[in-house]
């Protein structure tokens, strides 16, 4: 390698180090209160990111979840209950914010949807079954290879 190809490979590593650099973001700072922040991590993970919808506010890295964890830290520190902070919470967004919302009748097609659907497919594939099994013999095309050995 020239000088001229020293020079520039440098130059694009430092560009790339800028980029880096400007790219990252800084730690969160440590909480002061451990036992604190233990709760907040606890309480985030059973709420669901509004933005994301697919994260707890506790993962995810959306500004409203960042927000939201703030607003459960600062709602611990003037004393409130777990079950007060979720009770604000679904109050302020509705069932939608738990992560896990409980089973009543605006919830039910959640819980319960899956498994219809999953019995429903089971219905399906039995029934094609069945008529299939009623079908003779020939109304199935044999494989290109079976048909080619019979032959021989």
């Amino acid at each position: 390698m020239n000088t001229l190809q020293k020079m520039l490979l440098a130059l694009l590593m430092t560009a790339g180090l800028l980029v880096g650099q400007a790219q990252a973001r800084d730690a969160a700072p440590e909480a002061e209160d451990p036992v604190l922040e233990a709760r907040m991590v606890r309480i985030a993970a059973e709420l669901r990111c509004l933005v994301c919808q697919n994260q707890t506010i506790a993962d995810s890295h959306a500004e409203l979840a960042v927000d939201l964890r703030n607003q459960v830290r600062e709602m611990l520190r003037a004393g409130k209950s777990d079950a007060e902070i979720v009770a604000f919470m679904t109050d302020r967004y509705g069932d939608f914010v738990l992560y896990r919302p409980p089973f009543k009748s605006t919830t039910a097609l959640l819980w319960l949807g899956p498994l219809a659907l999953m019995v429903l497919g089971l219905l399906v594939l039995y029934r094609v079954l069945r008529k299939r099994s009623q079908l003779a013999p020939e109304a199935f095309e044999p494989d290109p290879e079976e048909s080619t050995s019979i032959k021989s």
